[in-house]
């Protein structure tokens, strides 16, 4: 039984390496354009629902010892966006009013406010809004009076 499994060792015929080589790196080709062409359908699906919002045109106000800035926000992206209650102005929690849900293609007036405070003239001061999704706008505006 065993000269007969010692027959059948040498007879039996291996791939080439050069063979295996060129399976194994066929193999690995077509894996990965399948890896690439799923991770490609996902990043796609992400950036259709991505949020495009800016911020521009500033209107400061500094009228009973209170601070408010008004936004021009402009969505320009595939979906509505929604501002949360609040956003910042240097750092400073301050409370978001106006209509906050800025439908596609559209332009809304946003503002800002604080309580307490003055607006300093020639100072620049960092304005900052977050969507519901967590995106940050941020503007940066002198205040001129």
């Amino acid at each position: 039984m065993n000269t007969y499994l010692r027959k059948i060792k040498k007879n039996s015929k291996a791939l080439s390496p050069v063979v295996a080589s060129i399976i194994l790196i066929a193999v690995t080709v077509a894996v990965s354009v399948v890896v690439a062409a799923w991770m490609g359908g996902m990043s796609l699906g992400l950036m259709n629902n991505a949020e495009q919002v800016t911020a521009t045109s500033p209107v400061f106000d500094n009228t009973l010892n209170a601070a408010t800035v008004t936004l021009t926000v402009r969505n320009t992206g595939a979906s509505s966006v929604t501002i949360a209650d609040q956003g910042t102005i240097d750092g400073n929690t301050a409370d978001v009013t106006g209509t906050t849900t800025i439908a596609k293609g559209t332009t809304q007036s946003i503002t800002l406010h604080l309580d307490t405070g003055n607006f300093t003239a020639g100072a620049q001061y960092s304005l900052g809004l977050t969507t519901t999704k967590g995106n940050t706008i941020a503007y940066t505006a002198t205040y001129n009076p």
